[in-house]
């Protein structure tokens, strides 16, 4: 990194996708729990829907978080939009862990909780687009690919970290602790993650050159200079959206759905299945540093498509070695690809609009289209009886990055950003 202090500025890239994914595992972790707690005691699947809805509405507001955190970042600079972000996302964090049932508030409680998920959903869709033009903006060229990972790096770590948080307190805590009490504390813990965050990216270090903006709105320009530039960013981030959501969330319900696997070993195999991810995820941004971004992006392509159905295949086995053996197949094939998707993205998109481009187009990809991929895997299977057509989807997003890659010209060797 070219900063005087690089590990700062890396911990500053870093942290608020460590915080994002951190609350997206403990808030899946304690759905059912958290449906019982701010929803009315009529019947126990109706809580958990309603929890996943609150859920899923904020996954709503990542369209329109991207575009107002990445204004913040075209419009006043990449530190600004990166505090904004991290404070909007501790916050309602920290709140929804100290907030009161339905007893105490009745319909104002799930009336809050919805709010607080929405502002952290707009944070959400500007913070990991602002983390990877950060670090990429701040390393020098050879270095932006491996840069760049660290952003996914972060990602896989907040997830892993939150879902071991709330597995720990779900072991060390009775049951009925545990309902009452205990599924806040991972809540109020992020808030010590947050503020150690905001004050990192607080610090001059972390400040980047202000881009040189061309009008007033970042967004007005994007959307009539720059279209095709949103539209490359999430044709391109289609496969990561899908893949992930894919075969790193929706997996686990298909293995006990279809396979019948039991949960435990669901959760077993997909949890070795992250750690796994976390070193492919730099080693990725190295060999796009190495050889170029678009020949190991599409070699990454190319294997999602050929090796999608027979990666299923073996993993539609009840023995634990062939569904780990073909999740592991999907995490080289991913994590390849998540690795150098934010250098990718970044080095594709001029500087005076790249938060807001980069942000509308990732948002897209990863908030509507991904977002929606579990339903539509859930429903192809119902639909067409066919245990393995979740693969399908993954080989059409494969397709429709190959197609946009196309239009990408190589940016590796740049001795400077787009300006």
């Amino acid at each position: 990194m070219t900063p005087p202090h690089p590990r700062r500025t890396i911990a500053a890239g870093m942290i608020g996708n460590l915080l994002e994914w951190y609350d997206f595992a403990i808030y899946g972790y304690f759905a059912a729990t958290i449906g019982k707690v701010f929803f009315p005691a009529e019947d126990p699947l109706a809580q958990v829907l309603a929890a996943f809805g609150v859920f899923a509405l904020g996954y709503l507001m990542r369209p329109l978080g991207g575009i107002v955190v990445g204004h913040i970042g075209d419009r006043f600079g990449r530190r600004a939009a990166l505090t904004f972000s991290i404070a909007a996302m501790a916050l309602p964090t920290f709140l929804v862990g100290i907030l009161p049932g339905h007893e105490t508030l009745g319909v104002a409680a799930p009336i809050l909780l919805t709010l607080l998920r929405m502002i952290q959903g707009l944070s959400v869709g500007g913070e990991a687009c602002m983390a990877m033009v950060f670090l990429v903006e701040q390393a020098p060229p050879g270095r932006r690919g491996l840069a760049g990972s660290m952003a996914s790096l972060a990602a896989t770590g907040g997830f892993l970290l939150g879902s071991a948080m709330g597995a720990a307190f779900a072991a060390l805590l009775p049951a009925e602790a545990l309902a009452a009490w205990g599924w806040r504390i991972p809540f109020l813990l992020g808030l010590a993650v947050g503020v150690v965050g905001w004050w990192i990216r607080r610090l001059p270090e972390a400040e980047p050159p202000r881009p040189r903006t061309a009008t007033k709105s970042p967004l007005i320009d994007t959307l009539t200079r720059h279209p095709r530039s949103v539209l490359q960013v999430a044709g391109v981030a289609m496969f990561g959206a899908v893949g992930f959501y894919l075969m790193f969330l929706y997996i686990v319900t298909w293995l006990q759905t279809v396979e019948k696997t039991t949960e435990a070993q669901a959760l077993e195999v997909n949890t070795i299945s992250m750690l796994a991810l976390m070193p492919i995820a730099p080693l990725a941004g190295w060999l796009g540093d190495r050889f170029g971004r678009r020949p190991v992006v599409f070699t990454a392509l190319v294997a999602g498509f050929l090796f999608s159905w027979p990666l299923l295949w073996l993993m539609h086995h009840p023995s634990f070695g062939m569904q780990l053996a073909g999740q592991l197949g999907f995490v080289v094939i991913a994590g390849i690809f998540l690795g150098i998707m934010p250098a990718l993205l970044t080095e594709a998109v001029p500087a005076s609009v790249r938060c807001t481009a980069v942000a509308l187009g990732y948002n897209i990809a990863f908030g509507i289209v991904g977002g929606l991929t579990p339903l539509v895997a859930t429903w192809l299977v119902a639909r067409s009886h066919m245990d393995l057509s979740p693969a399908f989807l993954l080989m059409a997003a494969a397709a429709i990055s190959f197609l946009t890659l196309l239009t990408f010209r190589e940016t590796s060797r740049d001795a400077t950003l787009r300006t």
